[in-house]
Formats: structure tokens, sequence, C-alpha cells
């Protein structure tokens, strides 16, 4: 037994996870490049949380930065990239603070380039926390974002705070349930957005959910399955039958 735990406690040097569940054989072999500049402000709940998956996107892609924290300095807009031609965070709307998608950001921002001069830069400001934790974190970087003229966008799908969330795992094994419709992971998210802003974004888009979908899988074969909290499955009950009359 005493065995067992110390191989399982090994830990890989290149991907950070426990030899058992290590994906090496999946972050690709030569980081991504993007003409994007990734800053994920990564709340310090996060950090410790074995399902987060903002490591996966600091391994697979170069253009990133992350930064521990609970809000936005000043020094951090400033240090990521100089002089971007846009700036954009990822967050869902709100009544006081609408978002534009994805997809018609770059329709009005970022026109099909016919030269071949590379488009011009552009910054996504993610961040990455549990839903409320996110909700404090924007709202305590709100004079940052203003000040460096941030464009709030969110996600084609759109978010649904009447529904509850899914799962990041697609079965009957609920890894890390989603507070709401919509939400997704980090990497997930990154991934949406490179794949509707970069030029090449649909193989990006690829090859990073190929990587978050190996670590889910190989995490279940160690986790027991997660039973939905009684209040959710209540209320996604009577989402069901409302539906139905």
């Amino acid at each position: 037994m005493e065995e067992a735990d110390a191989k399982r406690r090994q830990i890989c040097s290149n991907c950070d996870r426990p030899k058992p569940i290590c994906i090496c054989h999946v972050i690709p072999s030569e980081p991504i490049t993007t003409n994007t500049e990734i800053l994920i402000l990564h709340h310090p709940h996060e950090s410790r949380h074995k399902l987060n998956t903002t490591h996966l996107l600091v391994k697979s892609l170069t253009n990133i930065t992350r930064i521990p924290g609970r809000r936005l300095r000043h020094h951090h807009i400033s240090a990521a990239l100089p002089k971007p031609s846009r700036t954009i965070y990822l967050f869902p709307p709100s009544p006081s603070s609408p978002a534009v998608t994805v997809s018609e950001f770059k329709s009005l921002n970022l026109p099909n380039r016919t030269s071949d001069s590379p488009p011009p830069p552009l910054r996504l400001i993610v961040f990455d926390a549990t839903w409320k934790h996110a909700k404090e974190m924007v709202k305590a970087s709100e004079e940052v974002l203003r000040e460096a003229g941030a464009v709030r966008v969110c996600l084609d799908e759109g978010i649904d705070e009447s529904v509850s969330g899914g799962s990041i795992y697609d079965s009957e094994l609920l890894l890390r349930m989603e507070p709401v419709g919509g939400c997704v992971s980090t990497a997930e998210a990154v991934a949406r957005c490179l794949g509707a802003l970069e030029v090449d974004g649909v193989e990006i888009e690829r090859k990073l959910i190929s990587v978050l979908k190996e670590m889910v899988r190989l995490q279940s074969e160690f986790l027991k399955p997660m039973r939905p909290r009684p209040k959710l499955l209540k209320k996604r009950l009577q989402n069901q039958q409302e539906e139905k009359e």
C-alpha cells in the first residue's frame, strides 16, 4: 500500500502532474504561437484545485502570462504587451455591463486581411476563478480595465443563469460542475476564443481541447463519481418540468 501511495505521489517534472495522470504525451512538443497575447488572472484558490486547467494553457502556449492574484494592477497591463492594438476581457454580459461575442468583435475590429503583413496585436484577459470569485475579480479590476480601453467579450454560446451548469467531462462521472449553463473551464474558454480570433484558430482550438479531454479522462480514473448537489438537482428537474409544459 505504501509503495502504491509513493508511486501515486511522484510528480512529472514537465507537466507538474502526478505520474499516473501525466499528460506530456498530448501537450504540444512545440508550444503554440499565437498573435493574441493571453493574460490570465489566477485566483489563489484555483492554484490548489487538481482540476484547474490554466497550467494546461501555460504548457501549451507561448504568448501567455499567468498572474496570481485577485485583481488586475496597472503594471500587469503595461508589462503584458507594449502598445496593443486592442485589449479584450472575457466575461459574460450583465444588465449594467453589456458584452459583444468574440465573433462580433472579430468582424468589427479584425477584418479579413489580404496582405502578408501580420494582424495587429491583441490582448485577451481571462479571470480564472469560481463564478463567485470571478465576479469579484472583475469588479475589483474595473478601473484598470477601463483605463486600458478593454472591451468586454463573451463566448458565442452565451451564459444562462437559469440553467444548472454541466460538467467538463461528458459522462456519468461529474468531475467538476459548472455553476450555470454556458460556463466552461478556463482552458476551453481560451481555446474557443483563439478558435475565433486566430488565423489558424480551428487547429489551435482542436489541439487545446484534445489536451483538456485527455487530462479529464485520466483524472476520472482516480476520482469517485460525484453526485449533483440536491439544490442543483432540484433546480434542474424544475427546469425540465417547465420545458415539458
